[in-house]
């Protein structure tokens, strides 16, 4: 027998129960809870005084894993004795574009294999790249490129989501133009604060390209200032749903860049997260 919404409802079931029961029947679906993971440049000054420490701390939140958007400075085999230290796994890398092209891009996938890291990311775009349906197209064609060259390493390649990626370029979004003229396998790294400031709907962009966000920015958007996830306006429930249905999500990753003490505002993230079930 199975139970709708409206049935625990009318039985007089509370929020609580509701979101419980929504993470056994995801977890049944499932086998597993999607990890945690940080996105380090939410503590980035943080990290440069004392990148060991952050991750010490970081790991005791309870976050599981953390993506780079910088090195600090350190080898890959440095930094993934740290990972190790602590318990922690790569979740991603932020890299350029650049770094994954060409001669570039040996070096760039053995410093992830050191790391333990699948998901190459480019975290933004030149402003070139948005002068035209064209020039977007063609870095539409370089991320399966990409994506055709490291399958073989067990790698996959993605673009992480900024504002400006969901205004319109000649009739339609650059977002839209991206993935909808690239392969499945490339990652469309969703930043839910960043789509909805930029206009766009990031439950709406979940539904439309199921499977795709294989990693997922989790930013709040809205509240009072600093407002750590949970405590802002995003649908969150519905968000988590669309992800853990039809996303094809294997990380959410925490990003925060407001607030003036990072380090207690990504712990009030993880700890609002639990009690979402997360």
């Amino acid at each position: 027998m199975s139970c709708t919404r409206r049935d625990l409802l009318r039985w007089g079931l509370g929020s609580a129960a509701l979101v419980a029961a929504g993470v056994h029947r995801i977890e049944a679906a499932t086998g597993k809870k999607i990890p945690l993971g940080l996105q380090l440049y939410s503590v980035r000054k943080q990290c440069e005084k004392d990148l060991p420490g952050v991750l010490k701390a970081v790991a005791e939140m309870g976050y599981v894993g953390v993506e780079f958007a910088g090195y600090y400075g350190r080898k890959a085999d440095e930094l993934r004795k740290l990972l190790d230290d602590h318990g922690l796994k790569c979740c991603g890398t932020h890299t350029a574009l650049a770094t994954m092209t060409g001669d570039a891009l040996k070096g760039t996938v053995e410093f992830n294999k050191t790391l333990g890291n699948k998901y190459l990311i480019a975290p933004s775009l030149p402003k070139e790249h948005f002068q035209s349906r064209q020039t977007l197209l063609d870095v539409a064609k370089r991320f399966d490129d990409i994506a055709e060259k490291i399958k073989g390493e067990g790698m996959l390649t993605g673009y992480h989501a900024h504002g400006n990626d969901f205004q319109k370029v000649e009739g339609e979004t650059a977002w839209d133009i991206i993935f909808g003229n690239t392969k499945p396998k490339v990652v469309m790294q969703l930043d839910t604060g960043n789509c909805r400031g930029g206009g766009g709907d990031p439950l709406a962009i979940l539904k439309k390209y199921p499977g795709r966000s294989k990693t997922v920015h989790l930013k709040p958007h809205g509240g009072r200032r600093g407002a750590p996830i949970g405590e802002d306006d995003l649908p969150w429930k519905e968000i988590f749903e669309a992800c853990e249905t039809i996303g094809g999500t294997e990380w959410y990753i925490v990003e925060h860049e407001s607030g003036d003490d990072p380090l207690n505002t990504v712990k009030q993230c993880i700890d609002n997260l639990k009690k979402m079930g997360k």
